[in-house]
Parts: structure tokens; C-alpha cells; sequence
């Protein structure tokens, strides 16, 4: 049943980012659980977690010919070979880190390889589980063309009992990888939704308009 489903559902790939560089990141906790997640019971996802602590502070006197530094060029390649993006961001002072910012803005430069992909957004965190710096995350995309999922949303109060995590930073509480599992389905379905409409948008479309001509937009007598 499964390897059926495995071959019938499009196989896409998932650039996961992690905005902490802290080692036992809860952040990176709820990245290695969605990767164990969808291993499991996920068929035609896989996600891959994008390491972005080797990038250098965002400096265009950096950029020499239209090229970047050798890591700053690797970490581009993996964002634009990807069908979608999974971000793991705590929140700090009410926004998303330096480091990952620094990473948008550096995939952001010409061209700008986040452009018409899906996302989704988690964070683990005190207070609000980091909801606020998701908010602004969200208003980056804007920008950036990239397109969040709507729902589910996954904040997730890493302090409250029961206890969320283990000494190591692993997602142990199965209500929130119930949670996560949710997010990460939708995150499927609607990366293969959006690429199914850029498809006819850039391939079926423009036919139709060579063969039919333009679509009537006004029917005779009405306005």
C-alpha cells in the first residue's frame, strides 16, 4: 500500500532552515522529527536540512562578476533545486533571527531563487511559541514571492509541562508531532497544487491563447 502511494503521488523535496545555529536548537528538533515524520508516513516527500551557519554576513562587496562566495553559491543551488521550504524559527525581540535573515536576504539577491514556491512555517519557543517572529517571516515572503501555507500554524511553547523535548533537543511530545505531520501534508498538497497551476500558467495556457485566441471577457449584451 504504501510503495503504491509512493508511486503514484510526485516525489518533491523540502530545503528545511533552521534560523537558530544554537546545537541543541528545539528549533532543529522540530526539523529532525518532520525528517523522521516523513520517512515514516509521508510517501513522495523528503525533506533535507540546509546547514546556513557557514554563510558569511550579507556584504554585496562580496559579490565579484555576478558571483557569490563558494558558500553562499552552494546554499543558493540547494534553495532554488527545491520544490518547497520548511522554515524552523524562533522568535527573537519579537522578529526572526540574524541568521536566518541573513540567509533569506542572501538567496534573495539576483535572481532571487525563493520566487513562486511553497512554505511553511514552525517555531518552538516561551511565551507565544514563537507566533510573532512567523508574522514577520510571512511579511518577508511578500516580497520574496514565496508562498506560505494558510494552515495548519505550529507554535509550540517549549517550556510548558508536559515536557516538549529531551536534553538533546528531540521532539518527544506525540501531540505536537500529530501537529507537525498536519503541517507537513499541507505543505504537500499545496506545493503540488502550485506547481500544477505555474505549470498550466507557463506551458498549457500560452497554447490555448495561440490555438483559440483570447478568452471572451465580455459577453455580447453585458458589460
Amino acid at each position: 500500500m504504501a510503495a503504491a502511494a509512493a508511486t503514484a503521488t510526485p516525489a518533491i523535496t523540502v530545503a528545511a532552515i533552521c534560523g537558530s545555529l544554537r546545537k541543541g536548537s528545539y528549533n532543529r528538533g522540530l526539523i529532525r522529527s518532520a525528517i523522521q515524520i516523513t520517512k515514516e508516513s509521508i510517501p513522495g516527500m523528503e525533506i533535507e536540512y540546509i546547514d546556513i551557519s557557514p554563510l558569511p554576513m550579507l556584504n554585496t562587496d562580496l559579490e565579484v562578476d555576478g558571483t557569490y562566495p563558494p558558500a553562499v553559491e552552494a546554499f543558493r543551488k540547494k534553495i532554488l533545486e527545491a520544490d518547497s521550504y520548511l522554515f524552523a524559527s524562533p522568535e527573537y525581540n519579537y522578529s526572526v533571527t540574524g541568521p536566518l535573515k541573513n540567509a533569506i536576504d542572501w538567496a534573495s539577491r539576483s535572481p532571487n531563487v525563493w520566487a513562486d514556491k511553497a512554505a511553511a512555517i514552525v517555531s518552538a519557543g516561551g511565551g507565544f511559541g514563537g507566533g510573532r517572529a512567523q508574522y514577520h517571516l510571512r511579511q518577508i515572503g511578500v516580497y520574496l514571492d514565496l508562498h506560505f501555507i494558510n494552515k495548519p500554524e505550529f507554535f509550540l511553547n517549549a517550556f510548558q509541562p508536559p515536557l516538549k523535548f529531551d536534553s538533546d533537543g528531540n521532539l518527544i511530545d506525540e501531540e505536537a508531532k500529530e501537529k507537525l505531520q498536519k503541517v507537513l501534508l499541507s505543505l504537500q498538497e499545496f506545493t503540488l497544487r502550485l506547481q500544477a497551476l505555474i505549470w498550466f500558467h507557463v506551458y498549457v495556457r500560452p497554447v490555448n491563447l495561440k490555438i483559440y485566441g483570447l478568452p471572451r471577457l465580455v459577453s455580447k449584451g453585458r458589460a
